[in-house]
């Protein structure tokens, strides 16, 4: 068995294991940011009901 087909298999499994990894952090930092956007929906304040009903023109 040669050495560079041992570095190679090693080197594969850590850039595996590093994909993981950032695969795993960009889950937790879209999860956040999913969050981060359904509190400022929810802090839209909601329209009364005669909103839109009525155009003020001045010329």
């Amino acid at each position: 068995m040669s050495i560079s087909g041992v570095e190679t298999a090693s080197l594969a499994a850590n850039v595996s294991q590093n994909d993981s990894v950032g695969i795993s952090v960009l889950k937790k930092a879209l999860d956040i940011q999913e969050q981060s956007a359904l509190k400022l929906i929810e802090s839209i304040p909601q329209a009364s009901g005669n909103s839109g009903q009525n155009i003020n023109i001045k010329v």
